[in-house]
């Protein structure tokens, strides 16, 4: 297990004080001589800095409908920022909470932070107020930098957290600060195993597990996927639906194509027409999205030019082979199907182009291994059915949960799903392991969901499990025991659905409702989700 003996420049310790001990962390191997990092490393130079002293500052950055932004102009943004923080009182290791659509001052913001030597926290924009609360009493951010028009949720969970002071933009707040300030900026000397982001996820019982990674994991996503699967290059124009507050959109929109020096087009609302629409504008070259979003585009695709994308890819949720074939002959493209993990900070098993078997995840990507483990934690041979473990240049580091037990064993990164390997090496997904939904690409814990439904008082008992679906892989459902009193009709369902969308971000809201007399449940009373799981 490697230890951190870096020279930290972190003023705050927070973070990595709250670090796994060693001899729980994942083994880690660097095989590849892009991924033999120096001890020294600012990831946000790597990413822009560098970019503009290599003579890249008059290429565009960011691509938009109102004009682009080139690599110059964001580096001027990104300085100013970071000397906002800085004048705010934010030292290297705080935590900044961001809070924002994909957009040019998203992007600015959290490039800001990693310069100014804090921690990003990036959170998404459906998020409640409950979750809020959640991820900031976990992460505990010194100040937050939000979107002015999500500002109310985060006010909210603000004030139960005790943090004191949030920036706005959109309403004047940062751009007056911004403007007071210089465009130039010393980036802080981190160390390259410096916490650089706590990126969030949830567990099936919903309470959010904070996965720190450091500024060389933030170079090892690109240095895998974006050199090796995608052969990424300075004309790349990179677009797609994934929120920057996942790890997915944070790599695919944003460290891939700064890595290499390309652009990158943000869609704020990445709707099937306004993804498409801007894929034909801006003649972006690679797709990055979900199963259920390839589903949902292919009606759209009458009349829309996408001739200039060369590559998709698709994360989140198995990939089933008859997506990846209506795709394709559709638009001639193979969708390169992927499997990452928030704790592995992106994908780490895929194949792209011929070595493409539509039904199969594909290979370990240059960097990684990967094998089936049986009950015991041993490996086993091809054809057989197990848990997926994966090691290589990244992996799982749980800030301060004895969940870490759970995910990483014996060394491996024990990603909770099932798995068998062919006698060629190829992965092929079987189901998940654990009782987490996912749907659409999204991990929605069904705990967190039933916490929402029993909050309102026509709800007696309830119990949330994933019920298959054509389009969306998996989505919520929830049996439900009325209380005494309440009809069990159309009419609650839909009043039950709106209550939830109101406590918990929207996505994760039962679509399907189905009433009960009682739940299933043991001699001793212990509730049968898999009896449920069986009728759903």
């Amino acid at each position: 297990m490697e230890r951190m003996t870096q020279r930290t420049a972190h003023v705050d310790t927070f973070a990595r004080d709250r670090l796994p001990p060693p001899d729980q962390w994942p083994r880690l191997h660097f095989d590849l001589p892009e991924l033999c990092y120096p001890e020294r490393l600012n990831c946000a130079t790597v990413l822009l800095d560098d970019a503009v002293a290599e003579g890249h500052g008059e290429r565009p950055a960011i691509l938009t409908g109102t004009g682009d932004i080139s690599y110059r102009e964001l580096l001027a943004r990104a300085n100013r920022i970071a000397n906002v923080l800085q004048a705010t009182g934010v030292h290297p290791g705080n935590r900044v909470l961001l809070r924002g659509y994909n957009g040019p001052e998203l992007y600015a913001c959290w490039l800001a932070v990693i310069k100014a030597g804090a921690i990003a926290v990036t959170t998404m924009p459906m998020l409640r107020a409950p979750e809020l609360t959640a991820i900031m009493e976990k992460s505990r951010p010194v100040v937050a930098l939000s979107d002015q028009r999500l500002v109310a949720e985060l006010a909210t969970a603000a004030k139960a957290t005790g943090l004191g002071q949030i920036i706005k933009w959109g309403d004047g707040d940062l751009e007056g600060r911004m403007a007071a300030t210089a465009d130039r900026f010393t980036n802080v000397d981190t160390a390259s195993d410096d916490v650089c982001l706590l990126a969030f996820t949830s567990g099936t019982t919903g309470r959010p597990k904070a996965c720190a990674h450091f500024h060389r994991d933030v170079l090892a996503m690109a240095d895998v996927v974006a050199r090796h699967l995608l052969e990424t290059g300075p004309d790349d124009i990179y677009i797609g639906s994934p929120p920057l507050g996942f790890t997915f959109g944070l790599g695919a929109l944003l460290v891939f194509p700064f890595r290499f020096r390309g652009a990158v087009v943000p869609v704020e609302v990445p709707a099937p027409a306004a993804l498409l629409a801007a894929i034909e504008r801006h003649k972006a070259t690679c797709l990055f999205t979900a199963p259920f979003a390839y589903r949902a585009l292919m009606p759209e695709l009458e009349g829309r030019n996408i001739g200039s994308l060369r590559r998709c890819v698709s994360a989140g949720e198995f990939l089933p082979k008859a997506v990846s074939d209506a795709w394709h002959e559709r638009t001639g493209i193979r969708i390169i199907d992927g499997i990452g993990a928030t704790e592995m900070i992106h994908i780490f098993i895929s194949a792209a182009g011929a070595a493409i078997r539509p039904g199969a995840t594909g290979k370990p990507l240059p960097g990684y291994k990967a094998c089936v483990l049986d009950e015991d934690g041993k490996p086993l041979p091809a054809g057989h059915v197990g848990r997926l473990a994966v090691t290589g240049p990244t992996g799982c580091r749980y800030l301060e949960d004895g969940r870490q037990r759970d995910y990483v064993q014996s060394g491996w990164n024990v990603t909770g799903d099932l798995y068998r390997m062919d006698e060629d090496g190829y992965f092929w997904f079987v189901s998940r392991a654990d009782d987490m939904i996912v749907s659409a690409g999204y991990n929605i814990a069904g705990l967190e969901v039933e916490w929402a439904l029993l909050a309102h008082p026509a709800v007696g008992e309830c119990a949330v499990v994933g019920a298959p679906d054509a389009e969306r892989g998996m989505v919520v459902k929830a049996y439900v025991v009325p209380q005494p009193g309440h009809a069990a009709d159309a009419a609650l369902a839909r009043e039950l659905q709106d209550f939830v969308k109101q406590r918990i971000a929207p996505y994760k809201y039962p679509r399907q409702i189905e009433f009960l007399e009682a739940l299933p449940k043991t001699a001793t009373g212990k509730l049968q989700r898999k009896a449920l799981r069986q009728d759903g």
